[in-house]
């Protein structure tokens, strides 16, 4: 029994109605420090649930039919849609739900184990070719040597390409995260406040020609703290002002960057558990992330040894 859900857990039995048993969840849920938006779509998954089934419905009599059936009404008889994306989630939440409590002793056998997940379709992610990132980081360096004389787009832009790091992970670097005194051995360390996240927590190594742009930046822009003093959409402007010197059609992303260095490490050979690090997932994410990876080799051209 697991010692986080105890507290909550001992107050609900098999006889409880859903709505309490659904409040009680929610309690878990943000103790364990899922976000807003986390709590509000399961919360809204679950509440629909509820409205389906009978008011006095206890929690104890909730049969995996009952579940079957309110899946397929969501499906096929609901007035509003239900995309594949939508029903995926509310497989997830009541899923979890109805784990928690046969996890925390409530039920004595849980009615949604036996339902089978639908994965979505999800459509390629984009990156860049091997022409494209070679192109997008001549015109990051056109852009610190040219009339703007701003270093930013290229500290930023060959940051993420060496390390694959997230849009929120830029926002939350700092400079005490660095370790470039000596710039043949640089590197910096990903770190997280809440504990849920320290499995992402890693050190990634970083290039001396990323470290003397990066001096230069530091010293123009008087960096102290945060790497990054901006705001997001300030980081995505930089990226798109890559993307207009490079004359691209198409704009840069975080996602995009993240997605291209990680293919550029499976093309040189690197260790599929080093690149799995490198992004920060789990070995359960990394089997999706991996088929990904190897179509987008695919399709942008990347030869893999």
């Amino acid at each position: 029994m697991s010692q986080k859900s105890e507290p909550i857990s001992a107050h609900i039995q098999e006889t409880t109605l859903l709505h309490p048993a659904i409040q009680a969840w929610k309690i878990y849920l943000r103790d364990q420090g899922r976000s807003h938006h986390t709590l509000k779509a399961f919360s809204a998954d679950l509440n629909l649930l509820e409205s389906y089934l009978p008011t006095d419905k206890q929690i104890g009599q909730i049969t995996t039919a009952d579940l079957e059936n309110h899946l397929y009404w969501m499906e096929n008889e609901r007035d509003v849609p239900c995309s594949p994306k939508t029903l995926s989630r509310r497989i997830t939440s009541i899923k979890s739900f109805f784990r928690w409590l046969f996890e925390s002793g409530v039920l004595k056998s849980n009615p949604a184990d036996p339902i089978i997940q639908k994965p979505v379709a999800s459509r390629l992610p984009h990156a860049l070719t091997q022409s494209e990132y070679r192109l997008a980081l001549e015109a990051a360096r056109a852009i610190r040597d040219g009339a703007k004389a701003d270093p930013r787009p290229l500290v930023l832009f060959q940051l993420v390409l060496e390390t694959a790091l997230k849009k929120g992970e830029c926002l939350s670097l700092m400079v005490e995260h660095l370790e470039i005194d000596d710039p043949k051995n640089a590197a910096l360390h990903v770190r997280y406040s809440n504990p849920r996240y320290r499995y992402k927590e890693r050190r990634l190594p970083l290039s001396q020609d990323w470290v003397e742009a990066y001096t230069d930046y530091a010293q123009q822009y008087d960096i102290k703290d945060q790497v990054f003093p901006w705001s997001q959409r300030r980081l995505e402007y930089l990226l798109s002002d890559i993307a207009e010197e490079a004359k691209f059609e198409k704009n840069i992303s975080f996602d995009s960057l993240r997605w291209t260095s990680a293919v550029i490490d499976l093309s040189k050979g690197v260790d599929p558990d080093n690149i799995r690090q490198k992004l920060g997932i789990s070995k359960i994410q990394w089997r999706d992330v991996q088929e990904r990876l190897h179509k987008i080799a695919e399709e942008y051209d990347y030869t893999l040894s």
